[in-house]
């Protein structure tokens, strides 16, 4: 191994750039050369290639978002696009690849590696939403989680002064994990997502119980992903049938992205970057590199694209419990 490159790709999350000056300082440090390839697999069907040395990923620690760029590549769904991607990886003597993504950079990569066996891939779980199995976290959850908090918490002062019922929509089309555990830190009194069916009735007799006891503040936190809408639609259904608060709703959207990385994050994204140049070092090929119970694990891309992060019902029992 005496190349290699990395990129980002996909939704950028908080730690992606610790993950890239990780993976630079680690090749360095075997003596390994690296080059960035700039907006994933679009830069490397386009030949947007750049060498990096120490001093490029200098200051780059706390910066959220990703220095390389990240874009998506209708092109490279294509033969033509990956024999093109193929071709450039060649021209710059790209021995391995890390790949720092979520589920779409993941299956990328494998569609490119059952057509050119050649060039080793190494995936690193790069995303917010903590939906990739062989890891207990994705880099960018942690961030994104008490970033989803910290604003639920400030909306929760208004809610409190007002008597208001909020309804705050944080990212997860498919996966719930930021709603769920945002939400239990702020005291949510409800949270919906995609993983367990919405009752609207029930959410109703839970809000009706909560005015009963004349509790101060009522929010909800929905899942973008949640199987009876968005929280705009949550909040009209809820409306028309009980008359008792003033609804509001807030979406937090892309809010959840951005900001400096935590110190999980930067440690997170930091030991993957080693563990990924280590990899492609010892010959592995084909695996995502993520942290189960503290320790470093390997997992094949196939199965971390296929069997997603189970959602645990424990979530669900204790947002019950501290509701009550």
């Amino acid at each position: 191994m005496k190349k290699i490159a990395v990129f980002t790709s996909g939704g950028d999350s908080p730690g992606m750039n610790p993950c890239i000056r990780a993976v630079v300082r680690a090749a360095l440090y075997h003596e390994i050369e690296v080059v960035g390839i700039r907006r994933g697999y679009k830069g490397m069907i386009e030949n947007d290639f750049e060498p990096l040395d120490s001093k490029a990923v200098s200051y780059i620690l706390n910066r959220g978002g990703t220095m390389l760029g990240s874009a998506r590549s209708q092109a490279f769904h294509t033969k033509e696009g990956r024999a093109e991607a193929y071709k450039n990886l060649k021209a710059h003597n790209v021995d391995g690849v890390v790949a720092i993504g979520g589920d779409g950079t993941f299956t990328g990569a494998k569609v490119f590696m059952e057509e050119y066996n050649d060039i080793h891939f190494i995936g690193v779980p790069g995303t917010i939403d903590n939906d990739l199995y062989g890891t207990d976290f994705t880099i960018g959850y942690d961030t994104a989680v008490n970033t989803a908090m910290e604003a639920i918490d400030k909306i929760k002062d208004t809610a409190v002064s007002h008597d208001r019922l909020f309804f705050v929509e944080v990212m997860g089309r498919d996966a719930g994990f930021i709603a769920a555990l945002s939400g239990i830190a702020a005291g949510a009194k409800a949270i919906l997502i995609p993983e367990t069916k919405t009752d609207i009735n029930e959410l109703v007799d839970l809000l009706r119980k909560n005015a009963e006891k004349k509790k101060l503040s009522n929010i909800v936190v929905v899942a973008e992903g949640d199987d009876e809408g968005g929280a705009f639609e949550i909040a009209q259904k809820v409306k028309s049938k009980i008359g008792i608060f003033d609804v509001k709703v807030t979406i937090l959207g892309h809010l959840q992205r951005g900001g400096s990385p935590t110190c999980m994050d930067r440690v997170l994204a930091s030991r993957l970057g080693v563990a990924a140049v280590e990899a492609l070092k010892n010959g592995v090929n084909g695996v995502m590199v993520g942290q189960l119970h503290r320790d470093i694990s390997y997992i094949p891309l196939e199965q971390a694209i296929k069997h997603n992060q189970k959602y645990s019902d424990h979530w669900e029992k204790l947002v019950e419990i501290l509701a009550f």
